[in-house]
């Protein structure tokens, strides 16, 4: 399993997913994103997929969603699975896909500093990004957080690797980053095998047993 980390996050934010993974006899790596492009994020991620010797599922959460699907073409590959995460169809940018829907609450308290980056105050992280976890967690999440190019969300995919894979969907219905309208569009768009979750925007933190088992079912198909 290769796990794609979001934006406002890092590979940590598998850490309890990962365990449960391993308890069964998978491989698993945690793709360090340097979130400074889409480019430099699929790069890193096709990188992590390239290093593998046996199939792969390709996981990816949020902003690691487009990642995998411009990055996940490889035939290594046999499924992806978007958890709360984008799906794009080619020539799309990230930035462009909720523009149908309310700006949802978190993304309405991002801050940008002068590099350009974009980042989540503490506070909106624990009300917004994760509001379904202990607030030692949530000051945690706050603390690891990736800030993204803003730029990034304007870049657009050049492919869909969903569409010649095997697809797998976790909505998480209590979302403040992502509608959940969006994602079940989504997950309809993509005709994944659809799991929803209440949960947050970080399911695989508030309820890592149950992320865990749509990617087994996803490796065991």
């Amino acid at each position: 399993m290769v796990l794609v980390h979001g934006a406002f996050a890092d590979g940590s934010s598998w850490d309890k997913v990962i365990p449960i993974l391993q308890a069964k006899g998978y491989k698993v790596v945690a793709v360090q994103n340097p979130l400074s492009s889409l480019a430099d994020d699929v790069a890193a991620t096709q990188r992590v997929v390239d290093a593998q010797t046996g199939k792969v599922v390709l996981v990816g959460h949020s902003w690691g969603g487009t990642v995998i699907t411009q990055a996940g073409t490889s035939d290594k590959i046999k499924a992806l699975v978007y958890v709360a995460a984008f799906a794009p169809s080619e020539g799309e940018a990230t930035g462009n896909l909720g523009k149908d829907y309310a700006v949802p609450p978190g993304i309405a308290t991002l801050q940008v500093d002068a590099g350009g980056y974009a980042w989540l105050p503490a506070d909106s992280v624990a009300r917004n990004f994760a509001q379904d976890v202990t607030p030692a967690q949530a000051a945690l999440i706050a603390a690891t957080q990736g800030p993204i190019a803003a730029k990034a969300f304007g870049e657009t995919t050049t492919v869909a690797a969903w569409k010649n894979k095997a697809n797998y969907y976790i909505v998480a219905s209590k979302d403040r980053m992502i509608a959940p309208e969006l994602e079940q569009a989504f997950a309809k768009k993509i005709n994944a095998v659809t799991t929803t979750l209440p949960t947050s925007h970080v399911p695989m933190v508030s309820q890592p047993a149950k992320v865990a088992e749509v990617i087994l079912a996803a490796a065991q198909r």
